[in-house]
């Protein structure tokens, strides 16, 4: 069984990350990925034939043409006291990109046989993927009072974020020992992101969180307790919960 994470750009200018697990440990993953096509190409050509489950870091859904989803509000409600919102999405502000990228990947992953499947879970297997959010789902798995303040955001220096790059490098490494482990090279987690800056930072911050998708399915395969919060209709995001 592979478990995939997906960080994925909503404009193909930006790169996306893919974080591919098996057998509890992290064997593949690329930072410079740009269009949808070559996203599913890459995911196809690693998992081959295998039973997947990937975890997708982008709207699936979106049948709002303004506002915002009824499961982003509603993960804002349930994850406010630990400052993890989701950002609230709609056709109109992501057609601005061209398409609204995470439909066109649902799409192809169709194509190729997967399903749009939230409540995968052992021991069942077969081709499915998810919508997450990794910081409800950091919140929930590593017990956290508060979200990793390590993105970029007006008044945030680099010295604040590379603290909490830091910590969020110490909190995948913890995964060597959780139930479902997850082994992660330290080519990644060995990273000294003082070091980087402006686009290599971001690029980081990408595969870090392509990882925790990648866990998160995992996990939530595993586990089977996962909270599914909407439809597949309507659109939804699967989070495990405190």
């Amino acid at each position: 069984m592979f478990f995939v994470g997906v960080d994925l750009a909503w404009s193909p200018r930006n790169t996306t990350a893919v974080a591919i697990a098996c057998g509890g440990e992290l064997v593949r993953w690329e930072q410079e990925l740009r269009s949808v096509e070559e996203i599913t190409s890459y995911i196809l050509s690693a998992v081959g034939e295998a039973p997947v489950f990937v975890a997708i870091d982008a709207p699936l859904v979106v049948p709002n043409p303004s506002g915002s989803r009824e499961c982003d509000r509603r993960i804002a409600k349930l994850f406010r006291r630990y400052e993890a919102g989701v950002y609230p999405v709609n056709r109109r502000l992501l057609e601005r990109y061209g398409e609204i990228r995470g439909e066109r990947l649902a799409k192809l992953l169709e194509n190729a046989g997967f399903v749009n499947n939230p409540k995968l879970a052992a021991p069942l297997v077969g081709r499915a993927f998810a919508e997450v959010f990794p910081h409800s789902a950091m919140v929930a798995i590593f017990g956290l009072d508060k979200t990793l303040k390590y993105k970029a955001r007006p008044g945030r220096s680099y010295e604040q974020r590379y603290r909490e790059f830091r910590r969020y490098q110490e909190l995948l490494s913890s995964l060597a020992k959780a139930k479902p482990p997850l082994h992660i090279p330290e080519e990644i987690l060995g990273v000294k992101v003082d070091k980087l800056r402006g686009k290599a930072l971001k690029r980081y911050e990408d595969l870090l969180d392509a990882v925790t998708c990648a866990y998160v399915a995992s996990y939530c395969w595993h586990h089977g307790s996962c909270a599914v919060i909407g439809s597949v209709a309507e659109g939804y995001i699967l989070t495990p919960l405190p």
